[in-house]
């Protein structure tokens, strides 16, 4: 049988590498600005939740100030665009992969980390709390759905648990890692299948930022 998905539409690495460096130099150094691997998430999760998020939504979370230059603002909407309308194509295309940030080791050489994409994928969750926490508190299937995600957030200290949890070891948190792509597949499918009623996105559901630890800056490398 034929596969007919359309190809892809994905940045090229240098696309991504411009994109992460205009971030990366206009981060305040007071707060903790999304970067690109929190930019991902941040989409991500707006891209496969209950309801679509206009760009007026959520490019407050990305953009902080004025352009210094017209072309140059031209070109980071633009790529900021690309980048959005990449993630629902890689998904429908199922190759979906997470941009993720890269920490320097004590030690030593270089580990993935999921806290700058966990940190956007908790702000998207924000932008749409009611749908989000209406669900999550009668759907168990969704949570569980979510769990590898929710595994990284709370081991990075994004989000916080009423429950203790000891660390992830390194295999587990690669494995958490290496499920995202399926989680978001699942995801994206869930809400299809059962989407947020009128009620559920109109009321007031609790912003997950009631269980997060103030956010951590970090450093690092983004990685595709």
């Amino acid at each position: 049988m034929t596969d007919e998905r359309e190809p892809a539409i994905s940045l090229e690495d240098h696309e991504l590498e411009e994109l992460d460096q205009f971030l990366r130099k206009h981060a305040r150094e007071s707060e903790a600005d999304l970067l690109l691997d929190g930019v991902h998430g941040l989409l991500t999760v707006l891209a496969v939740g209950p309801d679509p998020a206009l760009p007026d939504e959520w490019l407050p979370e990305i953009l902080h100030a004025p352009f210094e230059d017209e072309d140059e603002g031209e070109r980071v909407l633009s790529l900021l665009a690309k980048l959005n309308d990449s993630i629902a194509s890689e998904i429908d295309a199922e190759t979906y992969e997470p941009i993720l940030g890269e920490v320097d080791l004590e030690a030593g050489g270089t580990a993935l980390s999921a806290a700058g994409w966990c940190e956007g994928v908790s702000r998207a969750i924000d932008l749409r709390a009611s749908a989000w926490e209406s669900r999550l508190s009668q759907d168990s299937q969704l949570m569980e759905m979510l769990g590898p995600v929710m595994a990284l957030s709370v081991d990075e200290g994004v989000l916080q648990s009423d429950a203790e949890f000891e660390r992830l070891t390194e295999q587990e948190y690669d494995e958490c890692l290496a499920q995202i792509p399926n989680v978001v597949a699942q995801v994206a499918q869930y809400w299809r299948v059962h989407p947020a009623s009128d009620r559920e996105k109109a009321g007031g559901g609790a912003s997950s930022s009631e269980f997060r630890d103030p956010p951590r800056r970090r450093g690092g490398r983004w990685v595709h």
